[in-house]
């Protein structure tokens, strides 16, 4: 492991020059027996050697179907074992995988496939009520038509594979099953040559965001960016290769392949999951494999603590985790840290920033755990930035949240226009977040000059929610805003003005949005009126609209949930 020396307060972390797939072959050499990845639910247990084994086998078999340095390989799954088997294949090649949320729907699966060039997708049958199955087998008819390995789509011009993540066998479809068989018989030296070339400076994953706005854009992050990021967050915690580390949430977020695995992975640790989030099998996971650090939002904590079945289980073996992804209730953090024995911290961040720019440590005492985003990350210089003179604020002074170093992006997916929006010509990467720095280095998050919305840890952007409901011709104008929810963080409401003469209900657009956008994108709450609260400039005053909700809410004795 290549390292640089650290100038920072931290002086015991380092950054690291590695890629995914070394650290994993440093540690199937020095910890070969260690559990690396653990299903509690249904006993599945995999070392770092028998991990390593499953990833190179399928690493051969990606190669055979012309997988290579650069390609864009989608997954579409929830947190079954096998992503992080694809990830790290996908890594060892050159590879970059592409998360795609497993919430998405067929317009959005359809834009991420056809912006990322997506040249292999792996998906699971479904999530929810969402057949994904269904779903690619209508983006793409050509799978019933032609043999595997010879896959022409008019659609998707740069699509050469589709692999269903399991044994069962679907027309036109390579399975995972197959793909292990295949690589077992395969030399690896190819493999070896392909993965000595690998720098930890190319891009190896893809995660869509919308940024400040419009429509999402692929964020390209690096080994670098990743594992380092990784790395400093393990050693707030003081990760060692003996922690348990409880995994539910999705992989397909920075938390789950980053915040998570990475700082598994170069400490040693174990991954031990949830396929899917469920407060029973939390709590009887952490029991039964005596975890000791656990992730989650906020909403997944309160659910863990309010289950009718919690006193049963034994969760003294949690020594922290982290509480992110929304604004972390203080009363929640304080009942996680005395009734689940878990001192939490919290990271603050965005997708672009690999994401973590400021954390609180395990050090910190409860009151500023509970009540800040803490100070920088090592090797990251954080600044605020007044908006609108661009000189760095004062210690108390309310600014937008800016930062620079390693944690930056290599930038949006063929968007250098976007990429330069955000990164100004000193490097600083701006957050579109106010917050303000206290006398002891540590931030707090105020306010966002952007519009998105984080319902449940959940990035949600107004604007895309807004295009969709504009294809109701009834529609004259829509705005969606969010309105402070104390168990979601927020909760998407829709103020909506109808066109003369034309009628829709609540119930409408309720039935409109359903099975096609993401059911954490549907408005909680809809709104009529008739015309909307203005700026002299003709702007629409968002922040007028979220104190409207709120008071026809109250007028109508609803409570916000």
């Amino acid at each position: 492991m290549t390292c640089k020396k650290s100038n920072s307060e931290e002086s015991n972390i380092s950054l690291i020059d590695d890629t995914l797939g070394a650290l994993l072959e440093k540690w199937a050499v020095e910890l070969p027996d260690n559990d690396f990845l653990v299903y509690s639910d249904r006993n599945l247990r995999l070392s770092y050697r028998e991990f390593n084994e499953r990833v190179d086998n399928i690493a051969c078999a990606l190669l055979s179907l012309g997988v290579k340095k650069s390609s864009k390989v989608g997954v579409w799954a929830k947190n079954v074992p096998d992503w992080l088997t694809f990830m790290f294949a996908s890594a060892k090649i050159g590879a970059v995988l592409v998360t795609i949320n497993t919430n998405y729907k067929k317009s959005e699966v359809e834009y991420i496939m056809q912006n990322a060039d997506i040249h292999t997708m792996c998906l699971v049958n479904g999530y929810r009520e969402n057949n994904y199955l269904d779903v690619i087998y209508d983006l793409v008819p050509e799978l019933k038509t032609q043999k595997r390995g010879e896959l022409d789509s008019k659609r998707f011009p740069e699509l050469k594979n589709v692999i269903y993540i399991g044994q069962e066998k679907y027309r036109g479809m390579y399975t995972t099953l197959e793909l292990i068989v295949k690589g077992q018989f395969m030399d690896k030296e190819l493999l070896r040559k392909i993965s000595s070339t690998v720098s930890c400076h190319e891009e190896v994953n893809m995660q869509y965001t919308s940024g400040t706005t419009g429509f999402p854009k692929g964020v390209m992050l690096s080994h670098h960016n990743i594992l380092n990021c990784g790395m400093a967050t393990g050693r707030f915690m003081s990760f060692t290769s003996d922690d348990r580390l409880l995994t539910c949430v999705p992989l397909f977020h920075c938390f789950g392949c980053v915040l998570a695995l990475c700082a598994v992975i170069t400490h040693g640790s174990t991954m031990v999951m949830i396929e899917e989030f469920d407060p029973l099998k939390v709590l009887a996971s952490i029991h039964r494999e005596r975890c000791t650090i656990l992730y989650g939002v906020p909403t997944m904590f309160i659910s863990e603590l309010n289950h009718p079945m919690f006193d049963m289980f034994d969760l003294t073996s949690l020594r922290t985790g982290i509480m992110a992804g929304s604004v972390c209730p203080i009363e929640t953090m304080k009942q996680v840290m005395e009734c689940m024995h878990c001192n939490v911290i919290s990271v603050y961040g965005l997708t672009e920033t690999s994401p973590g720019m400021t954390a609180t440590r395990i050090t910190d005492t409860a009151e500023v755990r509970a009540t800040t985003v803490g100070h920088d990350f090592p090797f990251v210089e954080v600044r605020i930035i007044h908006p609108d003179t661009g000189k760095e604020c004062a210690v108390g002074e309310q600014g937008e949240m800016c930062c620079r170093g390693y944690n930056i992006m290599k930038g949006y997916y063929k968007n250098p226009e976007a990429t330069s929006e955000i990164i100004d010509d000193n490097g600083f990467l701006h957050s579109g977040d106010l917050g303000v720095k206290d006398e002891n280095g540590n931030y707090r998050i105020t306010g966002r000059i952007k519009d998105m919305i984080i319902r449940g840890g959940e990035n949600i952007y107004p604007r895309e929610i807004e295009t969709f409901l504009y294809s109701l011709h009834q529609i004259k104008n829509v705005e969606i805003v969010g309105l402070a929810s104390p168990k979601y963080g927020e909760q998407v409401a829709a103020f909506i003005s109808l066109k003369a003469g034309e009628t829709l209900t609540e119930e409408d657009i309720l039935t409109y949005c359903r099975g096609n956008i993401s059911r954490y994108k549907i408005p909680k709450y809809i709104f009529f009126i008739d015309e909307f609260p203005m700026t002299a400039s003709g702007k629409i005053q968002k922040y007028r609209l979220r104190d409207l909700g709120l008071q026809l809410l109250e007028k109508e004795g609803i409570e916000i949930t």
